[in-house]
C-alpha cells in the first residue's frame, strides 16, 4: 500500500538538492536546507554545482540539469549567473517566475521541470521585517539582472512611487522598467541616466548587483553619494557585511544585509521542493547562529 503521509515517504526517502550557480563555494544554501531538513526528521544532502569549477558557460547549463534529473534530485536552487539562462530549459513556469522573467528555484517531479521565483517574496518579507515604515517616495536599484528583476518587483509592491533603475546594460534596465510599469501603473519605473543626481533626490538604495560578493568585491557605486538620511539593502549575503554595508552604516545609514532574503527565500524555496511547511523563524535564528560562530 501507497504510504499517504508526505512527511513519512521524505523521511524514508530524503531530499537531494542543489544549487547551479558560478563562485558559489561560500553559499549557506547547504546549511540553510539540510539544517531544517533535519529539524523535520528529514534526511537531505544538498550539493553546490559550482559552474567556474565545472567550467560550464551560463548558457550550457543542459547537461546539469539531465544529471540532476537521473540523479533523482528533487529540485535546484538557481544563482547569479543562471537566473534567465535557465528559462528555455524548463518545461514551465510559476506565474511569478514568468512575471520576473527569472527562476531561482526549479523543482523536478514527474520528468518535468518546473521553474519558481521565491527571490521575489523572499526580499519582500525580509524588507517588511527589516525597514518598515521607510520613506519610499524615490528609490534607486542597482542592478537589473535575474535577481534584480525580483527585488525591483518587490520593491515597486511594496509601495515604492517611483524606482529609478541602472545597469551597465542600459536596455536591460529599460525593458525592466516597461515591464515595471505595465506591471503596477504608468511612472512607478523609470530606467536612470544620472545616478548622483538620483541618489541626491532619492529616499533609499537597493543593490541588486554582485558587487560584494568575495568574488565581486567593493561597491556598487561611490561611497560619497551614500549620506545618512538614506536606507539601503543589500542583496549580497556572503559575506553579510558587504563593503556597501559597512560604508552605509558608517555614514549614518539605516541598513538591511542581505541575510533576510537568503533565509526567506530559501523557506519558500524548501517548502516547494518537500511540501512540507517549512519554520521561517529556525531558518533565520540558525542562519545568523552559524554566521556569528563563522
Amino acid at each position: 500500500m501507497a504510504d499517504s503521509d508526505p512527511l513519512a515517504t521524505l523521511r524514508r526517502q530524503g531530499l537531494l538538492l542543489g544549487l547551479i550557480g558560478a563562485g558559489i563555494q561560500a553559499s549557506r544554501s547547504p546549511m540553510i536546507h539540510m539544517a531544517e531538513a533535519a529539524a523535520q526528521g528529514v534526511p537531505c544532502v544538498y550539493r553546490l554545482i559550482d559552474i567556474d569549477r565545472l567550467g560550464v558557460a551560463p548558457d550550457a547549463l543542459e547537461p546539469l540539469l539531465q544529471a540532476a534529473e537521473r540523479m533523482g534530485f528533487a529540485g535546484l536552487n538557481i544563482t547569479y549567473p543562471c537566473k534567465q539562462t535557465i528559462l528555455p530549459l524548463l518545461h514551465d513556469l510559476s506565474d511569478e517566475a514568468r512575471a520576473l522573467g527569472a527562476v531561482n528555484t526549479v523543482v523536478l517531479r514527474d520528468g518535468r521541470r518546473i521553474g519558481h521565483n521565491t527571490d521575489c517574496s523572499g526580499f519582500g518579507e525580509s524588507f517588511r521585517r527589516g525597514l518598515a515604515g521607510v520613506l519610499m517616495d524615490r528609490v534607486v536599484q542597482i542592478g537589473t539582472g535575474g535577481a534584480g528583476s525580483a527585488v525591483a518587483h518587490a520593491i515597486v509592491a511594496a509601495g515604492a512611487g517611483c524606482l529609478t533603475l541602472f545597469d551597465l546594460d542600459q536596455a536591460r534596465a529599460e525593458h525592466l522598467a516597461a515591464d515595471l510599469c505595465a506591471r503596477f501603473g504608468p511612472g512607478r519605473a523609470v530606467a536612470g541616466v544620472d545616478l548622483a543626481a538620483s541618489m541626491a533626490a532619492t529616499d533609499g538604495l537597493v543593490n541588486a548587483t554582485p558587487m560584494g560578493m568575495a568574488k565581486h568585491p567593493g561597491l556598487p557605486l561611490p561611497a560619497e553619494l551614500l549620506r545618512p538620511a538614506l536606507w539601503v539593502a543589500e542583496v549580497v549575503y556572503v559575506p553579510l557585511d558587504t563593503e556597501l554595508v559597512r560604508t552605509a552604516r558608517a555614514r549614518g545609514a539605516r541598513v538591511l544585509d542581505g541575510g533576510g532574503m537568503a533565509v526567506f527565500q530559501a523557506a519558500h524555496a524548501f517548502a516547494l521542493f518537500s511540501g512540507l511547511t517549512p519554520d521561517a523563524e529556525r531558518m533565520l535564528a540558525g542562519f545568523r547562529a552559524a554566521l556569528a560562530a563563522g
